[in-house]
This record gives structure tokens, C-alpha cells and sequence, in this order.
């Protein structure tokens, strides 16, 4: 078996080209760019895989409210040829989403078949591309994540340590909640998702949730990472929380950014680990300056 990953700069792309699998072959630009349709169909029949997973995106939230053609280019022009190009191929995709579907509205966590209603450009974009992908290709597995974090470029946890250095105090939003979800998690999560997606009979096509289980808002997660870095010897800061109301951004967020996971767990057996163990790991790495400060690029 052969898994594709798309996509090589994200937090994503990093963790699963991390992975020990022979199997594992990850690409991106300049080798393969959404922006140039030729260059898919050129990656697929090169590496022949059973299974491609779509970690490539264009994540800047706030940026594509005035950057929408690129947004919606690499969120929904470019899967929607990927999932064309896979379903003649009878390639499996597992094409990955974001909360940022939803509203954040909803009193209580969000369910697979629940309405979308994004906020934003990234949003709308991230939901266009969904419908792309379920219409063109049949054997697909759509997986929503949300708050994502590892000691990669883009995290959370790497920004809150950034801004430390320089800071006293850091102000963070405290009425935005989630699941945290540690990233090389999630992507075993994906890889196994893969692999029961090939087994005979396998008829659990559709879209997932796939995020961490404990519950928690921006201001109390950034207080984790702090605790985290004292341990380490790394820098800390006093977070100071406030209301969404009182840190305006050009793109609006969802307050409620929670995902069910019970379907991906009736499915698949998919529990993620305790998201405390990945932010040890990832303040560590971080603090010991093993990983590197380049930026991440949209489009992965």
C-alpha cells in the first residue's frame, strides 16, 4: 500500500511526514500546487497510492478575508480536481476540514451532519471545498479537526512561547472553547483511518470528527503552556483574558469550536490520547530550540 500525503509545510503535513511508514509518501509544492491542475494528475501517476490525504490548505483565517481568491483556489478549486483526478484512479481521500464550518453557535459540541454556517472567507472556502470533494468522489472520508497544535510552524503553542520572549503579559481571548488536539495525534488518527478505509467492505464514506476530549478556552490553554514552559526553563507570560468582543480580528471565530468525535470513534475505534502529554512534548522540543522558526506557507 501507498498513502499520499499533499501538502509538506503545515503542522499536519510535518507530523504525518514524521511518521515511521514505509508506505508514507508526502509531496508538495514545488511538486505538486493546487494552483496548477497538471502537477496532481503527475504526482498520482507517479506514486500510484492506494490512499492520498489532502493536508494541504490555505490557513490563514484572518488573511483571506482580503486574499479570497487564493483561499478559495487552494481550499476548494484544488481538492475538488484532487478528488476528481483520486475517483477515477479508484483512489480513497481523506481530505481534511475545519470547525470553522460552523457558526459556533450551538450550545453543545458540534456533530458530523450538522448544518455549516461559516463566519468567514477561510470558513466558506474550507465548506466549498467539502461539497467538492463528496460530489466528485465517492470513496472519500472528510475529517473535520480544530484547534490543532504541535511544536511546528502555525501552532498555538509556539506563538504563546514567541510572544513570551518579548512579553509580560499576553492578552487571550477566554470565551473562545475547544478541544485541543495534538497533532501527531490526530495524524496517527488519519493513518489509521486510512488503513480501515481499505479493508473489504469497508462502507463508512462520509464526513468526521476527529479532535482532542477535554474541554478548554484560548486564555486557560495558553496558562497551560506557560505552566509547561516554567517546567522546561522556558519563557512564560501572565495571559490576560478577555472577551472576543474586545480583540477584534478582520475574520470572525467561532466561540463554540468543540467536535464530536463519536461517530469517528463508532467507525473507526478512534479515541484520541490525553491532549496534556502533546503540549509537554511540544513546549520541550520548543523550549530546547530542536525545531525550527521557519513560517508556514499557505497551501502546505
Amino acid at each position: 500500500m501507498t498513502v499520499l500525503v499533499i501538502g509538506k509545510q503545515g503542522q499536519l503535513a510535518r507530523s504525518l511526514a514524521s511518521v515511521n511508514r514505509e508506505d508514507l509518501v508526502c509531496v508538495g509544492r514545488p511538486d505538486v500546487d493546487f494552483a496548477m491542475p497538471a502537477s496532481l494528475a503527475a504526482v498520482l501517476d507517479a506514486a500510484k497510492p492506494e490512499v492520498v490525504i489532502n493536508a494541504a490548505a490555505y490557513t490563514f483565517v484572518d488573511k483571506a478575508e482580503s486574499d479570497a481568491a487564493a483561499a478559495f483556489a487552494i481550499n476548494r478549486d484544488g481538492p475538488a480536481e484532487l478528488a476528481r483526478l483520486c475517483a477515477a484512479r479508484g483512489i480513497v481521500l481523506i481530505h481534511v476540514s475545519t470547525d470553522c464550518v460552523f457558526d459556533g453557535k450551538k450550545a453543545g459540541p458540534y456533530e458530523p451532519d450538522d448544518p455549516p454556517a461559516p463566519l468567514g472567507v477561510y470558513g466558506q472556502s474550507k465548506w466549498e471545498g467539502e461539497l467538492a470533494v463528496a460530489e466528485a468522489c465517492p470513496q472519500h472520508l472528510i475529517v473535520r479537526v480544530s484547534w490543532v497544535f504541535s511544536e511546528h510552524a502555525g501552532s498555538f503553542v509556539r506563538t504563546m512561547l514567541t510572544l513570551a520572549k518579548t512579553r509580560g503579559e499576553v492578552t487571550v481571548v477566554d470565551d473562545q472553547v475547544g478541544y485541543p488536539t495534538y497533532c501527531p495525534d490526530l495524524a496517527a488518527g488519519l493513518l489509521k483511518m486510512a488503513d480501515a478505509a481499505l479493508k473489504p467492505g469497508f462502507a463508512g464514506w462520509g464526513t468526521y470528527h476527529l479532535a482532542g476530549l477535554d474541554e478548554m478556552d484560548r486564555a486557560s490553554m495558553a496558562d497551560a503552556v506557560y505552566a509547561a514552559s516554567r517546567h522546561a526553563g522556558g519563557p512564560s507570560a501572565q495571559v490576560i483574558g478577555v472577551p472576543t468582543a474586545e480583540y477584534p480580528t478582520p475574520a470572525k471565530r467561532p466561540l463554540n469550536a468543540r467536535l464530536a468525535s463519536t461517530k469517528a470513534f463508532r467507525t473507526f475505534g478512534l479515541r484520541l490520547p490525553d491532549w496534556n502529554a502533546g503540549l509537554q512534548k511540544s513546549v520541550q522540543v520548543l523550549v530546547a530550540g530542536l525545531e525550527d522558526m521557519s513560517a508556514a506557507k499557505p497551501g502546505g
